[in-house]
């Protein structure tokens, strides 16, 4: 019933899943030490504007940017510019239309919050700096890549120093403790659930990403050998791989939230349920979303999370510059501090935003690490 729908997006889902297994501080200039060619880059990004595309369908993330934005601002007079998108892939397909126009500079987009298929899809169509200018980051000392690979790599793809690493990520489900005592923990005890309560359930439909991240949460459990996913798209059995998650869909979706005849936009959507008791079980990709809604009083204190007993798909965000930026020193700067451990470390604040870090504890400056 409903494979012909998802069968559009099988490669992505695959693809995808390949690697699923795989506050405030006081201001702490981590140019302090700073190389001289990075001065220069400080220097020079003075008075510029940095169009910073990024999702804007969250409240707490949205104050969070906004933050920053003085931040950068007060230190080192750039202003930034949260352009907030509903889809990733909208900005992705404006500096593709960029390129194939011939617009090789003052592009529309400085600074890109990106991961996963829409990185691919920029580097696979040249729509990237290619300097490796992410590793040249004086933040960058921070990150431990032996103790985090995934901070240079993008859903199984090399970054090669394309993005900058951001926040890591975790797939969780929050649900009404009030009603629910002992939370569905794994796919075959969320349909039986889905069932036994008809109308308090739903995901985003894909392309969106907590909907996507869903399904593949789904599939990583339900493909007994998952041997398969670990294999390149390209010799997998795609048809034969998705029977399972096919038909956990169509025997689901006849109970789901208005019947499957309508989804939720977004995860931000799902809360708003949640807390109108529409449904009692949402989900998002922030581990720490719904303990921070309930702090901020958006969600009521019955709503708590969990994960999967089987463990739970995780990665880790980035940001990019595109080829063709306008301000692409300043905007090496806005990323810079976005990996800063000032910043990091009040974005990791769960009544800011409650994103984890990407930086290494035991590596932060003493100063720093006093404060923790």
């Amino acid at each position: 019933m409903f494979e012909t729908f998802y069968k559009k997006y099988e490669v992505l889902f695959i693809r995808m899943a390949l690697c699923a297994f795989f506050s405030s501080l006081p201001f702490y200039s981590t140019l302090a030490s700073d190389n001289d060619e990075f001065t220069q880059v400080r220097l020079s990004a003075i008075g510029q504007e940095v169009a910073f595309h990024a999702w804007g369908g969250s409240p707490a993330i949205n104050d969070y940017i906004q933050w920053v934005a003085s931040q950068v601002d007060m230190h080192y007079g750039i202003t930034l510019n949260h352009v907030k998108l509903i889809n990733t892939s909208h900005a992705v397909s404006r500096i593709l239309a960029e390129k194939i126009a011939g617009r090789s500079e003052n592009g529309s987009v400085d600074l890109l919050w990106v991961n996963g298929e829409n990185f691919s899809r920029m580097k696979e169509t040249g729509l990237l700096r290619e300097d490796g200018w992410a590793y040249d980051l004086p933040s960058f000392r921070y990150v431990n890549i032996k103790k985090m690979p995934d901070t240079i790599f993008d859903f199984g793809i090399p970054t090669l120093g394309l993005e900058s690493p951001w926040g890591r990520a975790q797939f969780v489900f929050g649900y009404d403790s009030h009603v629910i005592k002992s939370p569905p923990d794994s796919a075959a005890k969320l349909l039986n659930w889905i069932k036994t309560n008809s109308g308090k359930f739903s995901y985003p439909q894909p392309p969106d990403f907590i909907g996507t991240s869903f399904l593949k949460q789904l599939l990583l459990q339900l493909v007994k050998n998952k041997e398969v996913l670990y294999q390149p798209v390209s010799n997998t059995n795609a048809k034969e791989i998705l029977e399972v998650l096919w038909k956990w869909l169509d025997e689901a979706h006849p109970f789901f939230w208005r019947k499957a005849k309508t989804f939720p936009v977004n995860n931000a959507h799902m809360s708003r349920l949640l807390s109108d008791k529409e449904i009692l079980i949402a989900m998002s990709f922030n581990p720490a979303e719904f303990a921070s809604a309930v702090e901020q009083g958006i969600l009521s204190s019955d709503v708590k999370s969990f994960i999967f007993k089987e463990g739970s798909l995780g990665n880790v965000h980035f940001v990019t510059i595109p080829y063709n930026a306008t301000s692409p020193r300043a905007a090496k700067l806005v990323a810079n501090f976005l990996l800063s451990p000032e910043a990091q470390l009040h974005k990791a604040n769960i009544q800011i935003w409650g994103d984890p870090t990407v930086l290494d504890i035991e590596m932060l400056p003493v100063k720093v690490k006093k404060i923790i």
